[in-house]
Protein backbone atom coordinates (compact mmCIF):
# COMPACT_ATOMS: atom_id res chain seq x y z
CA UNK A 1 0.00 0.00 0.00
CA UNK A 2 1.93 3.10 -1.05
CA UNK A 3 -0.67 4.68 -2.94
CA UNK A 4 -2.84 7.45 -0.20
CA UNK A 5 -6.67 8.71 -1.17
CA UNK A 6 -9.22 7.72 -3.17
CA UNK A 7 -9.87 10.42 -5.98
CA UNK A 8 -6.62 12.32 -5.40
CA UNK A 9 -4.16 9.74 -4.99
CA UNK A 10 -0.76 9.96 -4.41
CA UNK A 11 1.72 6.95 -4.96
CA UNK A 12 5.44 7.28 -3.53
CA UNK A 13 8.53 5.50 -4.23
CA UNK A 14 12.23 5.69 -3.00
CA UNK A 15 14.70 5.07 -0.05
CA UNK A 16 16.26 7.49 2.36
CA UNK A 17 19.66 6.54 0.74
CA UNK A 18 18.81 5.57 -2.86
CA UNK A 19 18.78 7.79 -5.48
CA UNK A 20 15.82 9.77 -5.26
CA UNK A 21 12.46 9.93 -3.40
CA UNK A 22 9.60 10.84 -5.89
CA UNK A 23 5.72 9.82 -6.65
CA UNK A 24 3.28 10.09 -8.76
CA UNK A 25 -0.18 12.00 -8.12
CA UNK A 26 -3.71 11.06 -9.95
CA UNK A 27 -6.87 12.76 -9.72
CA UNK A 28 -5.73 15.73 -9.57
CA UNK A 29 -8.18 18.67 -11.03
CA UNK A 30 -7.20 20.19 -14.48
CA UNK A 31 -6.48 24.04 -14.27
CA UNK A 32 -4.90 24.53 -11.04
CA UNK A 33 -2.18 27.22 -11.33
CA UNK A 34 1.39 25.80 -10.20
CA UNK A 35 3.18 28.08 -7.77
CA UNK A 36 6.53 26.63 -8.04
CA UNK A 37 7.92 28.94 -5.19
CA UNK A 38 4.87 27.73 -2.69
CA UNK A 39 5.83 24.01 -3.45
CA UNK A 40 9.61 24.64 -2.49
CA UNK A 41 8.79 26.67 0.25
CA UNK A 42 6.38 23.69 1.55
CA UNK A 43 9.43 21.36 1.24
CA UNK A 44 11.76 23.63 2.88
CA UNK A 45 9.59 23.67 5.99
CA UNK A 46 10.43 19.48 6.28
CA UNK A 47 13.64 19.71 4.86
CA UNK A 48 16.75 18.46 7.09
CA UNK A 49 19.52 21.09 8.19
CA UNK A 50 17.46 24.16 8.56
CA UNK A 51 18.11 24.66 12.17
CA UNK A 52 20.37 23.47 15.18
CA UNK A 53 17.58 21.58 16.62
CA UNK A 54 17.38 19.28 13.82
CA UNK A 55 19.01 16.85 11.66
CA UNK A 56 22.38 17.81 10.50
CA UNK A 57 21.74 15.96 7.00
CA UNK A 58 21.80 18.79 3.73
CA UNK A 59 19.45 17.83 1.39
CA UNK A 60 18.22 20.56 -1.40
CA UNK A 61 14.77 18.37 -1.71
CA UNK A 62 14.30 20.53 -5.04
CA UNK A 63 11.34 18.85 -6.23
CA UNK A 64 11.17 18.29 -10.34
CA UNK A 65 8.23 17.80 -12.21
CA UNK A 66 8.15 15.12 -15.06
CA UNK A 67 4.20 15.05 -16.28
CA UNK A 68 0.64 16.16 -15.63
CA UNK A 69 1.48 20.28 -16.15
CA UNK A 70 1.93 22.34 -19.05
CA UNK A 71 2.06 25.98 -19.38
CA UNK A 72 2.03 26.38 -15.29
CA UNK A 73 -1.38 24.58 -14.83
CA UNK A 74 -2.22 21.12 -14.13
CA UNK A 75 -3.67 18.88 -16.98
CA UNK A 76 -5.73 16.59 -14.56
CA UNK A 77 -3.65 14.08 -15.86
CA UNK A 78 -0.65 12.27 -13.76
CA UNK A 79 1.95 14.56 -12.33
CA UNK A 80 5.09 13.09 -11.99
CA UNK A 81 7.67 14.51 -9.80
CA UNK A 82 11.53 13.21 -8.23
CA UNK A 83 13.39 14.58 -5.59
CA UNK A 84 17.03 13.45 -5.58
CA UNK A 85 19.08 12.42 -2.74
CA UNK A 86 22.40 14.36 -2.94
CA UNK A 87 23.46 13.61 0.54
CA UNK A 88 23.46 10.38 1.84
CA UNK A 89 25.93 9.16 4.66
CA UNK A 90 25.50 4.92 4.31
CA UNK A 91 28.68 4.26 5.78
CA UNK A 92 27.42 5.68 8.96
CA UNK A 93 24.92 2.39 8.77
CA UNK A 94 27.13 -0.52 8.16
CA UNK A 95 27.27 -1.19 12.05
CA UNK A 96 23.54 -1.66 11.81
CA UNK A 97 23.60 -4.36 9.10
CA UNK A 98 23.00 -7.38 10.75
CA UNK A 99 21.84 -5.63 13.96
CA UNK A 100 18.19 -4.80 14.72
CA UNK A 101 17.60 -0.95 15.89
CA UNK A 102 15.43 -1.01 19.28
CA UNK A 103 11.72 0.70 18.03
CA UNK A 104 12.76 0.59 14.37
CA UNK A 105 11.34 -1.01 11.85
CA UNK A 106 14.26 -3.05 11.17
CA UNK A 107 12.81 -6.51 12.02
CA UNK A 108 9.71 -6.07 11.24
CA UNK A 109 10.52 -5.48 7.42
CA UNK A 110 13.34 -8.15 7.60
CA UNK A 111 10.62 -10.62 8.95
CA UNK A 112 8.12 -9.35 6.50
CA UNK A 113 10.49 -9.15 3.07
CA UNK A 114 13.31 -11.41 4.19
CA UNK A 115 15.38 -8.69 3.12
CA UNK A 116 15.60 -4.80 3.96
CA UNK A 117 17.72 -2.17 3.07
CA UNK A 118 20.01 -0.85 6.38
CA UNK A 119 20.68 2.04 5.16
CA UNK A 120 18.91 4.86 6.95
CA UNK A 121 16.07 2.61 7.38
CA UNK A 122 15.38 2.28 3.45
CA UNK A 123 11.89 2.42 3.02
CA UNK A 124 10.74 2.85 6.38
CA UNK A 125 13.07 6.03 7.17
CA UNK A 126 10.91 9.35 7.52
CA UNK A 127 12.55 10.48 4.63
CA UNK A 128 9.90 9.16 2.52
CA UNK A 129 7.87 12.03 3.87
CA UNK A 130 8.98 14.58 1.48
CA UNK A 131 6.74 13.14 -1.33
CA UNK A 132 3.57 13.61 1.18
CA UNK A 133 4.66 17.59 1.29
CA UNK A 134 4.42 17.32 -2.74
CA UNK A 135 1.29 16.02 -2.54
CA UNK A 136 0.08 18.31 0.08
CA UNK A 137 1.55 21.41 -1.44
CA UNK A 138 -0.48 20.39 -5.21
CA UNK A 139 -3.63 20.11 -2.53
CA UNK A 140 -3.14 23.20 -0.75
CA UNK A 141 -2.99 24.74 -3.99
CA UNK A 142 -6.61 23.42 -4.55
CA UNK A 143 -7.82 24.27 -1.60
CA UNK A 144 -6.69 27.76 -2.02
CA UNK A 145 -9.26 27.65 -4.59
CA UNK A 146 -11.58 26.97 -2.27
CA UNK A 147 -10.82 29.19 0.66
CA UNK A 148 -10.04 26.45 3.09
CA UNK A 149 -6.78 26.37 4.72
CA UNK A 150 -4.84 23.99 7.08
CA UNK A 151 -2.33 25.27 9.25
CA UNK A 152 -0.65 23.06 12.23
CA UNK A 153 1.52 24.02 15.00
CA UNK A 154 3.97 22.06 18.00
CA UNK A 155 1.79 22.45 21.00
CA UNK A 156 3.75 20.20 22.68
CA UNK A 157 7.34 19.01 23.27
CA UNK A 158 8.02 16.68 26.11
CA UNK A 159 6.13 18.09 29.63
CA UNK A 160 5.88 21.50 28.03
CA UNK A 161 2.38 21.94 26.39
CA UNK A 162 0.07 24.49 25.36
CA UNK A 163 -2.80 25.04 27.42
CA UNK A 164 -5.39 27.15 25.84
CA UNK A 165 -7.14 25.98 22.40
CA UNK A 166 -6.29 27.00 19.22
CA UNK A 167 -8.01 29.96 19.47
CA UNK A 168 -6.11 31.29 22.14
CA UNK A 169 -3.05 31.95 19.88
CA UNK A 170 -1.52 33.68 17.35
CA UNK A 171 -0.92 31.38 14.73
CA UNK A 172 0.89 33.73 12.34
CA UNK A 173 3.54 33.71 15.03
CA UNK A 174 4.15 29.81 14.02
CA UNK A 175 6.89 29.98 11.66
CA UNK A 176 8.78 33.00 13.62
CA UNK A 177 10.28 29.54 15.66
CA UNK A 178 12.61 26.73 14.99
CA UNK A 179 10.27 24.43 16.80
CA UNK A 180 7.20 26.00 15.02
CA UNK A 181 5.00 27.03 17.82
CA UNK A 182 2.80 29.82 18.64
CA UNK A 183 3.44 30.79 21.99
CA UNK A 184 7.19 32.40 21.91
CA UNK A 185 7.80 31.92 25.77
CA UNK A 186 6.32 28.46 25.47
CA UNK A 187 8.90 27.82 22.07
CA UNK A 188 11.89 29.18 24.15
CA UNK A 189 11.24 26.41 26.69
CA UNK A 190 10.82 23.87 24.19
CA UNK A 191 14.22 24.37 22.16
CA UNK A 192 15.68 24.67 25.40
CA UNK A 193 14.53 20.98 26.08
CA UNK A 194 15.31 19.75 22.69
CA UNK A 195 18.99 21.00 23.16
CA UNK A 196 19.28 19.62 26.27
CA UNK A 197 17.79 16.16 25.31
CA UNK A 198 20.20 16.00 21.98
CA UNK A 199 23.32 17.12 23.99
CA UNK A 200 22.68 13.50 26.04
CA UNK A 201 22.13 11.50 22.51
CA UNK A 202 18.68 11.28 23.66
CA UNK A 203 15.66 12.15 21.65
CA UNK A 204 12.05 14.02 22.89
CA UNK A 205 8.69 13.48 21.56
CA UNK A 206 5.55 15.34 21.75
CA UNK A 207 2.33 16.92 20.00
CA UNK A 208 1.30 18.55 16.85
CA UNK A 209 -2.05 20.56 16.64
CA UNK A 210 -3.56 20.95 13.50
CA UNK A 211 -6.53 23.40 12.06
CA UNK A 212 -8.72 23.08 9.32
CA UNK A 213 -10.66 26.29 8.48
CA UNK A 214 -13.29 26.96 5.63
CA UNK A 215 -14.44 23.09 5.17
CA UNK A 216 -17.75 23.26 3.39
CA UNK A 217 -20.86 21.21 5.22
CA UNK A 218 -20.88 17.84 4.41
CA UNK A 219 -17.17 16.24 3.86
CA UNK A 220 -17.11 12.37 4.73
CA UNK A 221 -19.03 9.21 4.29
CA UNK A 222 -21.75 7.71 6.89
CA UNK A 223 -20.66 4.73 7.88
CA UNK A 224 -16.93 3.94 6.41
CA UNK A 225 -15.00 6.71 5.47
CA UNK A 226 -15.77 9.12 8.26
CA UNK A 227 -14.14 12.09 7.84
CA UNK A 228 -12.73 11.88 11.18
CA UNK A 229 -11.55 8.02 10.60
CA UNK A 230 -9.90 9.68 7.45
CA UNK A 231 -7.97 11.64 8.72
CA UNK A 232 -6.67 9.45 11.70
CA UNK A 233 -5.54 6.85 9.03
CA UNK A 234 -3.65 9.98 7.39
CA UNK A 235 -1.98 11.24 10.56
CA UNK A 236 -0.98 7.36 11.85
CA UNK A 237 0.57 6.89 8.56
CA UNK A 238 3.14 9.50 9.21
CA UNK A 239 6.48 7.87 10.28
CA UNK A 240 6.52 8.11 14.46
CA UNK A 241 3.24 8.75 14.89
CA UNK A 242 1.36 6.88 17.76
CA UNK A 243 -1.92 8.63 18.86
CA UNK A 244 -4.48 10.99 17.27
CA UNK A 245 -7.64 12.72 18.42
CA UNK A 246 -10.05 15.44 17.42
CA UNK A 247 -12.42 18.00 19.10
CA UNK A 248 -12.49 17.09 22.57
CA UNK A 249 -11.09 13.78 21.80
CA UNK A 250 -9.90 12.01 25.25
CA UNK A 251 -11.01 15.01 27.71
CA UNK A 252 -13.81 12.94 28.79
CA UNK A 253 -14.49 14.57 32.09
CA UNK A 254 -17.42 16.31 31.23
CA UNK A 255 -21.41 15.24 30.87
CA UNK A 256 -23.40 15.63 27.98
CA UNK A 257 -24.98 18.95 29.03
CA UNK A 258 -21.52 20.42 29.00
CA UNK A 259 -19.99 19.76 25.91
CA UNK A 260 -23.48 19.36 23.23
CA UNK A 261 -22.40 21.79 20.31
CA UNK A 262 -25.76 23.86 20.57
CA UNK A 263 -27.02 25.32 17.11
CA UNK A 264 -27.91 28.55 16.60
CA UNK A 265 -29.43 31.00 13.80
CA UNK A 266 -26.88 33.39 12.99
CA UNK A 267 -28.89 35.88 10.15
CA UNK A 268 -29.67 32.82 8.15
CA UNK A 269 -26.39 30.37 8.27
CA UNK A 270 -26.84 27.59 10.92
CA UNK A 271 -24.00 27.82 13.49
CA UNK A 272 -23.05 26.53 16.83
CA UNK A 273 -21.64 27.72 19.95
CA UNK A 274 -19.29 25.51 20.78
CA UNK A 275 -17.15 23.14 18.94
CA UNK A 276 -16.68 20.27 20.93
CA UNK A 277 -16.89 17.90 17.70
CA UNK A 278 -14.02 19.38 16.49
CA UNK A 279 -15.78 20.16 13.42
CA UNK A 280 -17.25 16.93 12.37
CA UNK A 281 -20.12 15.16 13.28
CA UNK A 282 -21.60 11.82 12.33
CA UNK A 283 -18.20 11.22 10.56
CA UNK A 284 -19.24 14.28 8.46
CA UNK A 285 -18.40 18.31 8.63
CA UNK A 286 -20.12 20.42 9.71
CA UNK A 287 -18.65 23.88 8.69
CA UNK A 288 -16.25 24.88 11.73
CA UNK A 289 -13.44 24.54 12.45
CA UNK A 290 -11.71 21.20 12.44
CA UNK A 291 -9.12 20.88 14.85
CA UNK A 292 -7.10 17.51 15.79
CA UNK A 293 -4.02 16.59 17.29
CA UNK A 294 -1.37 13.88 16.43
CA UNK A 295 1.34 12.58 19.12
CA UNK A 296 4.92 11.65 18.07
CA UNK A 297 6.62 9.42 20.25
CA UNK A 298 10.24 9.68 20.66
CA UNK A 299 12.43 9.08 18.02
CA UNK A 300 13.80 5.84 17.77
CA UNK A 301 17.66 6.43 17.06
CA UNK A 302 19.70 7.40 20.14
CA UNK A 303 22.98 8.24 20.50
CA UNK A 304 23.88 5.86 22.94
CA UNK A 305 24.74 1.85 24.34
CA UNK A 306 21.15 -0.16 23.45
CA UNK A 307 20.27 -3.96 24.14
CA UNK A 308 19.42 -5.40 21.40
CA UNK A 309 19.79 -8.73 19.18
CA UNK A 310 21.15 -9.51 15.50
CA UNK A 311 19.50 -11.24 12.46
CA UNK A 312 20.93 -14.60 14.26
CA UNK A 313 18.70 -13.68 17.36
CA UNK A 314 22.12 -13.34 19.40
CA UNK A 315 22.17 -10.40 22.24
CA UNK A 316 24.43 -7.78 21.42
CA UNK A 317 24.58 -4.17 21.51
CA UNK A 318 24.24 -1.11 19.37
CA UNK A 319 25.58 2.56 19.73
CA UNK A 320 23.83 4.29 16.49
CA UNK A 321 25.97 6.44 14.51
CA UNK A 322 24.72 9.32 11.65
CA UNK A 323 22.66 12.30 11.83
CA UNK A 324 19.26 11.97 13.51
CA UNK A 325 16.57 14.69 14.80
CA UNK A 326 16.70 14.96 18.37
CA UNK A 327 12.82 15.68 18.13
CA UNK A 328 10.80 15.66 15.51
CA UNK A 329 8.17 17.85 16.43
CA UNK A 330 9.44 20.93 14.10
CA UNK A 331 9.83 18.80 10.79
CA UNK A 332 6.83 17.00 11.12
CA UNK A 333 4.34 20.33 11.24
CA UNK A 334 4.26 20.57 7.72
CA UNK A 335 4.01 16.70 7.24
CA UNK A 336 0.72 16.75 8.92
CA UNK A 337 -0.51 19.59 7.38
CA UNK A 338 -0.07 17.82 3.76
CA UNK A 339 -2.07 14.94 4.95
CA UNK A 340 -4.57 16.90 6.11
CA UNK A 341 -4.67 19.05 2.88
CA UNK A 342 -4.66 15.54 0.81
CA UNK A 343 -7.55 13.92 2.58
CA UNK A 344 -9.93 17.11 2.37
CA UNK A 345 -9.05 17.14 -0.95
CA UNK A 346 -10.01 13.84 -1.54
CA UNK A 347 -13.28 14.03 0.43
CA UNK A 348 -14.11 17.19 -1.46
CA UNK A 349 -14.00 15.11 -4.20
CA UNK A 350 -15.73 12.16 -3.33
CA UNK A 351 -18.50 14.82 -1.91
CA UNK A 352 -19.16 15.43 -5.78
CA UNK A 353 -20.22 11.61 -6.62
CA UNK A 354 -22.56 11.99 -3.29
CA UNK A 355 -25.50 14.12 -5.31
CA UNK A 356 -28.21 12.73 -7.21
CA UNK A 357 -27.42 14.41 -11.63
CA UNK A 358 -30.27 13.26 -13.30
Amino acid sequence: MNTFGNIFRLTSYGESHGAAIGGVIDGCPAGITVDMDFIQKELNRRRPGQSKITTPRKESDEVEFLSGIYEGKTTGTPIGFIIRNNNQHSSDYDNMKDIYRPSHADYTYSQKYGIRDHRGGGRSSARETIARCVGGALAKLVLKQLNIEVTSYTSQVGHIKLEKLYTGYDLSLIESTPVRCPDLQKAAEMIELIEEVKSKGDTIGGVVTCVIKGTPVGLGEPVFGKLHAALGNAMLGINAVKGFEYGDGFDVNHRGSEVNDVFYNDNGKIETRTNHSGGIQGGISNGQDIYFRVAFKPVATILMHQDTVNADGENTDLKARGRHDACVLPRAVPIVEAMAAMTIVDYYLLSKTNKAFL
